[in-house]
């Protein structure tokens, strides 16, 4: 998803206020998540409890980036059917100026929340 939002221009709406996403918000989730991985598999490898608590404690700041990411997505994929009926009528979103999150998949959205529960 994040190389959907990079490749449909989700930095430079940034500065236009198209997209909903902050982008602080979607690459802090992106690294915390990372070093997260990273750390779980240290802990993995060394069988420390208090590299898996450091672990768990990277889990919550991802866990939270990643609702806050889902609650501002919501809106933008509810407004996809209207705003493709108005871009056919030559409304708002005919020109192109549509968020780069609205091209997320739905099934990809669902099964990144599952699999990361």
């Amino acid at each position: 998803m994040l190389g959907t939002w990079i490749r449909r221009g989700g930095i430079r709406q940034q500065q236009t206020g198209t997209s909903r996403l902050p982008a602080p918000v979607v690459f802090g989730h992106f690294v915390l998540a990372a070093i997260g991985l990273v750390v779980w598999i240290v802990y993995v490898v060394a069988d420390n409890s208090a590299v898996a608590w450091s672990a768990f404690g990277l889990l919550l700041p991802v866990a939270l980036l990643g609702f806050v990411m889902l609650a501002r997505w919501i809106p933008v994929h509810r407004e996809r059917a209207t705003a493709g009926a108005a871009a056919a009528a030559g409304g708002p979103g005919a020109d192109g100026s549509v968020p780069a999150e609205r091209r997320f998949p739905v099934p990809v959205v669902v099964a990144h929340g599952l699999l990361a529960a």
